[in-house]
């Protein structure tokens, strides 16, 4: 199915825009058996069941590749994090059927690195849809959306604090660079769809300026920083309705506070219903 497509079709079944970042540490695992595999694979192994049978399904799934790729020792022989990535991946099928992932690793190189960091997102790991980022140029872009019905979401206005430094720089027409960044993506997407933006939560007066933008385009939105970013999803919605943005197109994301937003402190015995009360708000904020 096209990525576009797909979109439309998972935020309808399950009635809302959530996105849940799948970004564990190691750290603030429930579990401790020694190999970190096996800990991240009874970790959401609970969490999706306790999901599933809540019926407390999101409309993606982003899993941040640094996070697993960080656990591996390769000249150990040791690939136990992209293995547990892969484990998620498949957990995510088996109970989540027809809900998008999103590969979050912001590749963007010359391009034949590109073409290989494409193949990596698409046919090493299956995804739906890839993050990535435009400073190298279209020659860079262009081996990620020849990937024709893949979803392909380009940082635009990002909501990390330092994401002003070159983002909110002027050009000559005393334009915010981030704007000049939106036209060439709303060009990308007219030419051959399922191309998106990554647009964060955490600058609200931005956010409407390019939403409105993206309305007419219809433009799909990723939109990161809800949760300990402190951007508000009741908000971002605010924002999205007010504009005429298609909703059905977009995906809020919340990553910690859905998978250990007790952080470094000891684990609650009461973890599990901690997250489920978590994406249960979640949920409820981004319903169409």
């Amino acid at each position: 199915m096209e990525y576009g497509a797909l979109l439309e079709a998972s935020a309808k079944q399950v009635g809302n825009i959530a996105c849940m970042g799948l970004d564990p540490q190691r750290e603030s695992l429930p579990f401790d058996s020694g190999d970190i595999r096996t800990d991240l694979n009874a970790f959401f192994q609970q969490l999706f069941r306790r999901m599933a049978l809540s019926g407390l399904i999101p409309a993606a799934f982003k899993p941040n590749i640094g996070y697993y790729q960080s656990l591996d020792k390769p000249r150990e022989e040791d690939f136990s994090g992209s293995l547990a990535l892969a484990d998620v991946l498949d957990l995510v099928e088996n109970f989540f059927p027809g809900i998008p992932v999103i590969l979050d690793s912001k590749r963007g190189d010359i391009a034949r690195s590109s073409l290989n960091y494409a193949k990596e997102a698409f046919d090493a790991w299956g995804a739906d849809a890839v993050t990535v980022a435009p400073y190298m140029g279209s020659d860079s872009l262009k081996p990620f959306l020849d990937f024709e019905d893949k979803g392909v979401y380009i940082l635009n206005r990002t909501s990390n604090p330092g994401g002003k430094d070159l983002q909110n720089l002027l050009l000559a027409d005393q334009r915010p660079l981030y704007l000049e960044v939106a036209a060439q993506i709303a060009a990308y997407n007219e030419k051959r769809g399922c191309t998106g933006a990554v647009v964060g939560a955490t600058n609200l007066e931005e956010l409407a300026d390019i939403a409105v933008f993206y309305q007419a385009e219809r433009v799909p939105l990723l939109i990161p920083g809800v949760g300990s970013q402190g951007g508000s999803a009741v908000q971002v919605m605010h924002v999205l309705r007010s504009t005429g943005y298609p909703l059905v197109l977009a995906r809020i994301n919340s990553s910690s506070a859905l998978t250990h937003p007790w952080k470094n402190n000891p684990v609650p015995d009461d973890w599990l219903e901690i997250c489920e009360a978590n994406l249960r708000q979640l949920v409820r904020e981004t319903a169409l």
